[in-house]
């Protein structure tokens, strides 16, 4: 597959991009990409969520009324949970959500997903770029000129760059990702794909045995 590289000001440089088939035009695996996504959102949970039992919430040494004569139901706490400030049944304890997945299967996963966005042209080549300090009117000037100022973009570079990384997270629109860091769920989430053209090399040896 090629594609072309655009410069920074929207126009065509007249350059193009091979990209291999063995990562953006296989045969998507839906059951791959639903299991890497899953383990992803599971993974993004503190798991901290915790309600007190009726040991540990306060109060309940006496019997609350006499055991006959008052027409009620019998109750030996006022901590019961049947009970209005009484404990929680069955309430929620803190434990991990933690799933993982086989490597391969976590790699083969993002390869479907570049293949599903390179389907459906929903990726594009853009030629490196960097800024000396963070500038967020430099970063949004070059995706007005791109014409994805409204799309939801996830941005791949390289290597780390702190000034891109910058310029881009107040951008309400834009995520800013090393290629080879960006997981599954990162590739779907995004309408489209805007790979700096060296980032393009980093992403496919990460993929590529």
């Amino acid at each position: 597959m090629e594609l072309k590289v655009y410069k920074l000001d929207g126009s065509e440089s007249g350059e193009t991009v091979s990209l291999p088939k063995e990562v953006f035009e296989i045969e998507p695996n839906q059951h791959l990409i639903y299991q890497s996504v899953r383990s992803y959102l599971s993974n993004q949970r503190q798991g901290t969520h915790k309600t007190k039992g009726r040991s540990e919430v306060r109060g309940g040494g006496k019997k609350p009324f006499r055991q006959k004569g008052t027409g009620r139901a019998r109750q030996g706490t006022s901590r019961s949970p049947v009970m209005v400030g009484g404990g929680n049944i069955f309430g929620p304890i803190p434990h991990t959500y933690k799933l993982n997945i086989p490597k391969k299967a976590a790699r083969l996963a993002r390869k479907s997903a570049l293949s599903f966005k390179a389907k459906e042209n929903e990726i594009m080549i853009i030629e490196d770029f960097s800024f000396e300090a963070p500038k967020t009117k430099d970063l949004a000037n070059i995706l007005k000129s791109l014409k994805v100022d409204e799309k939801k973009t996830l941005l791949l570079v390289s290597e780390k760059n702190d000034n891109v990384y910058k310029s881009g997270r107040n951008l309400p629109k834009l995520n800013v990702l090393i290629s080879d860091k960006a997981a599954t769920y990162d590739l779907l989430n995004n309408k489209l794909i805007l790979l700096q053209k060296s980032a393009v090399d980093t992403l496919c040896k990460s993929l590529i045995n």
